[in-house]
Formats: C-alpha cells, structure tokens, sequence
C-alpha cells in the first residue's frame, strides 16, 4: 500500500480557520496601539504651541492672537491634526489650543476626539475616553 505524504483539505482549512481568527483578534489590536502611538503627535504639537503662546506672554503681557492665526500653529509635525487657537479674556489673557484629527488618516475614528490644553496646561479631551487615558 502506497502511503501518499502531504496534507488532506480538512487539515488546510483547519489551519486557515485558525489563522482567521488569531487575524481577527490581533488586527483591531494592532490599529489601536498605532492610534495610540499616534496621539503623541497632538501631544507634541499642542505643547509647542503652548510654549510658543507662553513665550509671547511672557514678552508682552498677551496670548497672540497672531499666532492663532496663523500658519504657525497650522498642522501637527507629522500632519495628523490640525491645531487651532482660540484667543480670549480681557487683553487676551486665556487661551485654549486644540487638535482635530485630520480626515484621511485612521485617527478620526480615535476615541480621544479632539486634544485639548488651556493656559493653566488643562488638559482634556472630546471623545469617549478621559484625559487621563489620551494624556
């Protein structure tokens, strides 16, 4: 009797089945450890911009709402968020960076939302998550 080597379909099917379901489990995972990685993006970008706001008060007494403005705070280093200013107070004394997700990217579907620090460095976030797990 001839002995045929190599492997049945039942055994094929059994390994594809079983390398399905670790992909099913290790993909989600994967992208949320790469969107979590990626926040440090906003992180980096808003703490800039803080400083950035900070040294021109210290210089004249003022958050610039030139800086708000303009294209210095436009885009994140790695262009995943947008960072605005918003400018407010009396002689322009507070104000609140934010990062948006920009659309394109996986980061919209982030549960942190928007990024968010004010001038006394609170920091909070828009989404489903709190500030402590974005922080």
């Amino acid at each position: 009797m001839k002995h045929s080597r190599g492997f049945t379909l039942i055994e094929l099917m059994l390994v594809v089945a079983v390398l399905a379901i670790i992909f099913s489990i290790a993909y989600p995972t994967f992208l949320d450890h790469i969107r979590k990685s990626r926040r440090s993006d906003a992180k980096a970008a808003l703490m800039d911009a803080a400083t950035k706001m900070e040294r021109h008060y210290t210089q004249f007494g003022r958050y610039s709402a030139i800086l708000a403005s303009s294209g210095i705070l436009g885009a994140s280093p790695e262009g995943l968020y947008a960072i605005t200013a918003t400018i407010t107070g009396a002689n322009s004394q507070t104000f609140t960076l934010t990062a948006t997700p920009q659309a394109g990217n996986d980061q919209t579907n982030d549960k942190c939302g928007n990024f968010v620090i004010n001038e006394v460095q609170q920091k909070t976030v828009s989404g489903s998550l709190t500030a402590d797990e974005c922080w």
